[in-house]
Protein backbone atom coordinates (compact mmCIF):
# COMPACT_ATOMS: atom_id res chain seq x y z
CA UNK A 1 0.00 0.00 0.00
CA UNK A 2 1.52 3.58 -1.34
CA UNK A 3 1.19 6.10 0.77
CA UNK A 4 0.34 9.80 0.02
CA UNK A 5 4.33 10.81 1.35
CA UNK A 6 5.65 8.15 -1.67
CA UNK A 7 3.57 10.05 -4.25
CA UNK A 8 2.77 13.66 -3.57
CA UNK A 9 0.14 15.51 -5.79
CA UNK A 10 0.91 18.03 -7.80
CA UNK A 11 -0.33 21.43 -5.86
CA UNK A 12 -2.07 24.05 -7.73
CA UNK A 13 -1.43 27.59 -8.12
CA UNK A 14 -2.15 29.23 -5.13
CA UNK A 15 -5.75 30.37 -4.17
CA UNK A 16 -7.28 33.60 -5.05
CA UNK A 17 -7.92 36.54 -1.88
CA UNK A 18 -11.19 37.50 -2.11
CA UNK A 19 -11.87 39.06 0.90
CA UNK A 20 -10.39 42.36 2.22
CA UNK A 21 -8.77 40.56 5.08
CA UNK A 22 -5.29 42.09 6.15
CA UNK A 23 -1.81 40.22 5.88
CA UNK A 24 -1.19 37.99 8.52
CA UNK A 25 1.02 39.22 11.93
CA UNK A 26 3.52 37.27 10.42
CA UNK A 27 3.39 38.28 6.86
CA UNK A 28 3.63 41.88 8.46
CA UNK A 29 7.01 41.46 10.67
CA UNK A 30 8.68 39.38 7.51
CA UNK A 31 8.09 42.67 5.02
CA UNK A 32 9.15 45.02 7.77
CA UNK A 33 12.21 42.97 8.54
CA UNK A 34 12.73 43.16 5.04
CA UNK A 35 12.67 46.83 5.26
CA UNK A 36 14.42 47.17 7.55
CA UNK A 37 17.85 45.05 6.42
CA UNK A 38 17.26 46.96 2.77
CA UNK A 39 17.28 50.43 4.63
CA UNK A 40 20.85 49.23 7.41
CA UNK A 41 22.03 47.75 3.69
CA UNK A 42 21.92 51.47 2.27
CA UNK A 43 23.37 52.60 5.55
CA UNK A 44 26.33 50.64 4.92
CA UNK A 45 26.77 51.95 1.28
CA UNK A 46 26.70 55.76 2.67
CA UNK A 47 29.06 55.45 5.26
CA UNK A 48 31.56 53.30 3.30
CA UNK A 49 31.33 56.60 0.26
CA UNK A 50 31.35 58.73 3.25
CA UNK A 51 35.05 57.26 4.02
CA UNK A 52 35.87 57.17 -0.07
CA UNK A 53 35.04 60.68 -0.57
CA UNK A 54 36.95 61.93 2.24
CA UNK A 55 39.10 64.52 0.14
CA UNK A 56 35.64 65.80 -1.12
CA UNK A 57 34.46 67.34 2.54
CA UNK A 58 30.59 68.14 1.28
CA UNK A 59 30.26 65.20 -0.27
CA UNK A 60 31.76 63.33 2.41
CA UNK A 61 29.27 64.98 5.09
CA UNK A 62 26.11 64.48 2.99
CA UNK A 63 27.26 60.61 2.80
CA UNK A 64 27.93 60.67 6.82
CA UNK A 65 24.52 62.68 7.32
CA UNK A 66 22.35 59.92 5.91
CA UNK A 67 24.18 57.30 7.19
CA UNK A 68 24.02 58.53 10.82
CA UNK A 69 19.90 58.98 10.31
CA UNK A 70 19.10 56.39 8.37
CA UNK A 71 19.14 53.84 11.29
CA UNK A 72 16.89 56.25 13.08
CA UNK A 73 14.59 55.82 10.01
CA UNK A 74 15.19 51.97 9.37
CA UNK A 75 14.09 51.55 13.52
CA UNK A 76 10.80 53.72 12.83
CA UNK A 77 9.57 52.33 9.98
CA UNK A 78 10.62 48.86 11.25
CA UNK A 79 8.25 49.70 14.30
CA UNK A 80 5.60 51.04 11.84
CA UNK A 81 2.50 48.54 10.84
CA UNK A 82 -0.14 49.83 8.44
CA UNK A 83 -3.11 51.06 9.04
CA UNK A 84 -6.30 49.92 10.03
CA UNK A 85 -9.09 49.38 7.63
CA UNK A 86 -11.53 51.98 9.00
CA UNK A 87 -14.74 50.24 8.88
CA UNK A 88 -18.20 51.85 8.74
CA UNK A 89 -19.94 51.22 11.33
CA UNK A 90 -24.09 51.90 11.02
CA UNK A 91 -24.78 53.61 14.57
CA UNK A 92 -28.30 54.41 15.70
CA UNK A 93 -29.75 57.84 14.43
CA UNK A 94 -32.34 59.17 16.26
CA UNK A 95 -33.87 61.60 14.43
CA UNK A 96 -36.88 63.83 16.11
CA UNK A 97 -39.26 62.40 12.99
CA UNK A 98 -39.24 59.21 13.99
CA UNK A 99 -39.41 59.54 18.14
CA UNK A 100 -42.42 58.56 19.77
CA UNK A 101 -44.72 61.13 20.57
CA UNK A 102 -45.75 61.82 24.16
CA UNK A 103 -49.67 61.85 25.05
CA UNK A 104 -51.10 62.66 28.32
CA UNK A 105 -51.71 59.29 30.15
CA UNK A 106 -55.01 59.14 31.75
CA UNK A 107 -54.88 57.68 35.54
CA UNK A 108 -57.83 55.96 36.66
CA UNK A 109 -57.44 55.82 40.77
CA UNK A 110 -59.94 52.81 41.84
Amino acid sequence: MASSQQFPRPRGPEPVLITEAEPSLAEQHAARKKRYALTMGIRVVFIVLAAAFYQIVWLMIICAVLGTVLPWIAVIMANDRPPKKKLHVNHYDARPDRVLESRPTRVIDG
